[in-house]
């Protein structure tokens, strides 16, 4: 049986916890109390019904919020199509994007739209879907800080800030500073949303074989998703152990040499890294991670928001009004 997003809520004390500055400070969770109360029931709905025909949806969405808020900030500027008219050069067309599926978000803008129309912006969706995706998915819930507004530029140079799966360990840690994370508690953790979905043999296919880092049986396993000369959009389970589940075992997977992207095993395999001490403390308690998740999530939600008169809220996602 799919989990309720209802499912017991962890919940979180703000203060203190939103990165400082006056524009973040002013995201809260009944930021849509009055103007659309049914927001999470409808969006939860779509959701629902949405994972039945894809179990993917939840990872889908998590990435896309992850990848929005390393460009500009959490302003929704990645939905955006290309718009000559309007000198929109989209950043779903820069290679880190090129295989995100948003196409989620219109069925839930076009519900909000029908319910509360012009008044849950893109940013947010991405922001509370992912909430509610980690969820279905038997992962925590949390009070999701809202009142994001939308971007009308898109960025598609600075989608360089997005990590990549062939970033080394300092350069993802510098990525992860210069957004204002942390380079060792909320890298790990966040790492962790690759407890659920899939990637391309393109993202790991050239550690087969190779890489002393990854285990020689699932090294052997992986040759057969994704053989030399293969296809290389052929998918592999992030989580060989659970591959649809949000649990832990995306850090058990690390400490026996089975994460697959170079960039998940060297949170483990980086000889004296700070990081090693945190996937071994969140593989040991489940508890311990969804606790840092979700700060994390929360940090992350709040990486330079558009509010008040910036922006706007789009009626559609693909571009502005």
């Amino acid at each position: 049986m799919m989990p309720s997003f209802r499912m017991t809520t962890i919940f979180v004390l703000l203060a203190g916890m939103i990165l400082g500055g006056s524009k973040a400070q002013q995201l809260i969770p009944t930021f849509y109390g009055n103007t659309c109360p049914n927001l999470t029931t409808i969006l939860g709905g779509v959701l629902q019904q949405a994972v039945q025909s894809d179990i993917r949806i939840g990872a889908k969405l998590i990435q896309a919020h992850f990848h929005d808020c390393m460009v500009d900030g959490c302003d929704g500027s990645l939905l955006l199509d290309n718009d000559a008219a309007n000198g929109i050069v989209s950043e779903k067309d820069a290679p880190p994007n090129q295989m995100i599926d948003v196409g989620i978000v219109d069925d839930i803008k076009t519900a909000l739209e029908n319910a509360c129309p012009g008044v849950v912006s893109c940013a947010d969706i991405l922001a509370l879907g992912s909430q509610i995706g980690v969820s279905l998915a038997g992962g925590p819930t949390w009070q999701v800080p809202l009142g994001r507004r939308d971007s009308r530029t898109a960025n598609k140079d600075g989608t360089s800030a997005i990590p990549s799966p062939f970033d080394n360990f300092s350069v993802m840690q510098r990525k992860f500073r210069d957004v204002g994370l942390d380079d060792s508690t909320d890298l790990v953790a966040l790492s962790g949303a690759h407890t659920f979905g899939r990637a391309r043999c393109l993202t790991f296919s050239r550690r087969i074989g190779t890489d002393p880092t990854l285990d020689p049986t699932f090294s052997d396993a992986l040759a057969q998703i994704c053989p030399q000369g293969g296809n290389g959009s052929a998918l592999a389970n992030l989580d060989s152990s659970t591959a649809d589940d949000f649990d832990n075992k995306y850090y058990t997977n690390l400490q026996n040499n089975r994460g697959l992207l170079q960039t998940d095993q060297t949170l483990f395999s980086t000889t004296n890294a700070s990081t090693v001490a945190i996937v071994n403390r969140f593989a040991g308690s489940q508890r311990d991670f969804f606790g840092a998740f979700v700060q994390s999530m929360i940090k992350m939600g709040n990486i330079s928001p558009l509010v008040g008169s910036n922006g706007e809220i789009r009626t559609n996602c693909r571009r502005i009004n």
